[in-house]
């Protein structure tokens, strides 16, 4: 079977075709307004027919020719080619997939680094509340259970929650791709029941935050009753008056409250650092956002060429 697919970047930029056929071998024929014309070759760069594995065109062999001359190509015929194929533009991986756990206060800008992390290493994002809900949603075994505990206004039992994210973490995607565990284990329980079922995260990224940063974020937040945005009264004000007026705060954002949370916060994260204390990476959280992802990409790419020169010396 063939699949056919055209990608178009700018008018100085060919259109690009790529034939993809069961014998592995991929070919692309580029044409533009010139006489000439290119292709390019990508062969075993595909797994076999029974495997699922994703592989980015940055780790597979390329020749380009054009006429009787024979060049690499350069980045931007990958990621042309990236397009065509409908890759992400992520980093060449190890074999080994990152697992990644993340932890932060509340307003510490964790779902926001989560995107971000997310999108440049194609990690599947595993959140135990969205978790919970979906459960709960799709009406599983362990989703029944739990609506069972919330309706009559009890806490979700942790070996519930465990064996929630464990089976998720068990789909092949996550398996496949890597995972990013987001503020999860929130407990020495949860983080032992974790490891007993084989869980062990390459990485621990911790968000620091200093509390009265975080008490101005959380104090200031509104919500839009009307259209469920959230606004912040200093850092992403209302557009207009009518906004403005209709706006409403969580009754559990205020500075009383949000210290209550802080506090219950860090006696978690301290229990749960004795599990990973040697693999906890320490980010300042006090700055942009922009700046806050500098570091935790540093981070696993440090990571990730320890683990690639490892590999090599072994392979050596």
């Amino acid at each position: 079977m063939t699949v056919n697919m055209v990608a178009v970047a700018s008018m100085a930029t060919p259109s690009v075709t790529v034939a993809l056929t069961n014998s592995k071998t991929l070919t692309l024929s580029s044409s533009s307004s010139s006489s000439s014309s290119s292709s390019l070759s990508l062969t075993s760069c595909f797994p076999s027919s029974n495997s699922t594995r994703r592989l980015h065109p940055s780790s597979c062999s390329l020749t380009l020719r054009c006429g009787a001359s024979s060049t690499s190509p350069n980045s931007n015929s990958t990621s042309l080619i990236a397009a065509a194929l409908g890759f992400d533009s992520q980093p060449e991986r190890d074999s080994e997939p990152l697992q990644v756990m993340i932890s932060g206060a509340p307003a510490s800008g964790k779902g926001t680094q989560c995107e971000l992390i997310k999108h440049k290493y194609g990690l599947v994002h595993v959140a135990a509340g969205d978790l919970l809900r979906a459960e709960i949603a799709t009406g599983s075994d362990n989703g029944k259970l739990a609506k069972q505990y919330m309706e009559k206004g009890q806490l979700v039992p942790d070996h519930i929650v465990v064996m929630m994210v464990k089976d998720r973490l068990l789909k092949p995607d996550a398996k496949d791709n890597g995972w990013l565990l987001d503020g999860y284990p929130r407990s020495l329980s949860q983080a032992t029941a974790l490891k007993q079922f084989g869980f062990q995260p390459d990485i621990f990224v911790l968000l620091e935050v200093s509390e009265d940063i975080l008490v101005e974020r959380v104090v200031g937040r509104r919500l839009d009753p009307v259209t469920g945005k959230i606004y912040h009264l200093k850092y992403s004000p209302p557009e207009n008056e009518e906004i403005a007026a209709r706006l409403t705060q969580r009754f559990d954002d205020t500075e009383e409250k949000v210290k209550l949370r802080l506090n219950t916060h860090h006696q978690n994260v301290e229990a749960v650092l004795s599990m990973y204390k040697d693999i906890t990476v320490k980010i300042n959280g006090n700055v942009s956002k922009e700046e806050v992802f500098a570091q935790i990409d540093s981070a696993l790419t440090s990571l990730l060429e320890q683990r690639k020169a490892a590999s090599g010396s072994v392979a050596a």
